[in-house]
């Protein structure tokens, strides 16, 4: 096996272990806010995106010439990407829309993107400080 093969396998080797542990991660949120979070307002995937924004640029940087490009697409990518969900953060909307929660819904919107763009900020100075 060529050299680039390997790389190229262990990347996804790397990605799909980090998004195991990520998964993990997020589903383990999910429980512990559940057993703190009454209502239906959808605190863990907001917690989890924050985060994710915070974390991503934060250890892209971190992590720049200090581990291999293997390392960190399986952090980054893995980890930080099947942790973080869209998806979800989707889906959520739509049932607060539905079940007629509609300024929960704004709120949730406005806060995940404004807290999303925030951490990003965040995350990159904090990242690119040695």
């Amino acid at each position: 096996m060529s050299e680039s093969k390997e790389g190229f396998l262990l990347i996804y080797l790397l990605v799909g272990l980090g998004g195991m542990i990520g998964a993990g991660l997020r589903y383990s949120l999910s429980l512990a806010t559940a057993c703190g979070w009454p209502g239906s307002f959808p605190l863990a995937t907001l917690i989890a995106n924050w985060a994710g924004c915070f974390l991503l640029p934060f250890l892209t940087f971190r992590l720049a010439n200090r581990f291999s490009a293997a390392a960190q697409k399986g952090i980054t990518t893995g980890v930080i990407g099947s942790f973080t969900t869209f998806s979800t953060f989707s889906v959520e909307t739509v049932a607060l829309w539905e079940t007629g929660q509609i300024g929960a819904a704004f709120f949730y919107v406005f806060l995940s993107l404004a807290g999303g763009l925030l951490f990003i900020q965040l995350g990159a100075r904090k990242g690119m400080v040695s």
